[in-house]
């Protein structure tokens, strides 16, 4: 039985891979209990539970709120992936990272058919402060050579998510107002964590994209969500919805289109199409309603 030593277990990947984990032995931490920008506390902790694996979900994902608390979001998305790199290089253990599409500035490169997804020998150029952290987070990773990092999108699990939001919106609101000129591919939190699970099973290091099939805008997604509902989707561009809400303090990617190339090269993309993994979802959630 292997030891997984879990930083951030109580967001929608941690509780996922609690789960899918459940024959191991998971050892997992979440503030307030453990700061993962405190060196000391951490590799004490690490040191003493010798984990076989480590795997950091632990971030500051509120985009908006790493803009106007720069510090707190450097130290969450830099600092303690850094710290957490030096501790599992030092202690020989294979160390998980997760990052984001916002790595890259969201704007798209250009292919022969429009914009094409983003792979893994991109370069990357945050505009956020979320994304240059999270960018930060990555290089302190790589210190350990036996590293692991899964970029991901427009994730959804057990937590506060779109789906989510989406459906509460569609119990009392006619129609529901969304962009659709931002384009994703929504990500399952069961799909990712099937592919940290598979990922660590071998000794494939490196930078990974993984996000489920195809491509939708957050429209599209929305439309999937209400399709059996009476809720209209409203469709606007971005800069309209910033007249009816308000103008965003970090800017939203346009395009989060990742491609998982390098799963794909060490066969191990096993990510369903979204429309797929969303429906699933959906079942799960009207079980829980019942």
């Amino acid at each position: 039985m292997r030891k997984i030593f879990i930083t951030g277990n109580n967001g929608q990947l941690g509780r996922e891979l609690t789960r899918l984990l459940s024959d191991d032995e998971v050892i997992g931490y979440d503030l307030p209990e453990l700061d993962i920008s405190q060196y000391e506390p951490t590799r004490a902790l690490i040191k003493e539970v010798r984990p076989d694996v480590v795997i950091n979900c632990a971030a500051m994902t509120n985009v908006d709120g790493c803009e106007t608390m720069e510090e707190e979001a450097y130290l969450a998305n830099a600092e303690g992936p850094k710290n957490l790199g030096r501790i599992t290089k030092d202690l020989d253990i294979p160390f998980v990272h997760i990052s984001t599409d916002y790595v890259f500035d969201g704007e798209g490169i250009q292919g022969e058919n429009g914009l094409r997804p983003y792979t893994e020998d991109d370069t990357p150029g945050p505009v956020s402060v979320y994304g240059k952290s999270k960018l930060l987070g990555e290089e302190g990773t790589k210190v350990n050579p036996k590293h692991f990092i899964l970029r991901t999108a427009w994730l959804y699990g057990d937590g506060h998510n779109f789906i989510k939001t989406m459906r509460a919106l569609s119990k009392n609101h006619d129609v529901v107002t969304v962009v659709d000129d931002q384009y994703g591919s929504p990500t399952s939190s069961v799909d990712l964590a099937q592919a940290v699970v598979d990922l660590i099973e071998t000794e494939n290091y490196g930078t990974y994209h993984a996000t489920n099939q195809g491509v939708c805008s957050w429209a599209d997604l929305a439309e999937e969500v209400l399709k059996d509902t009476s809720t209209e989707v409203k469709r606007v561009t971005s800069e309209e919805y910033e007249k009816i809400a308000g103008k965003t303090v970090a800017p939203r990617p346009k395009w989060s289109v990742l491609e998982n190339k390098h799963l794909q090269d060490v066969g191990l993309d096993s990510f369903r199409d979204w429309k797929d993994s969303v429906h699933e979802y959906l079942e799960k959630l009207d079980k829980e309603e019942l």
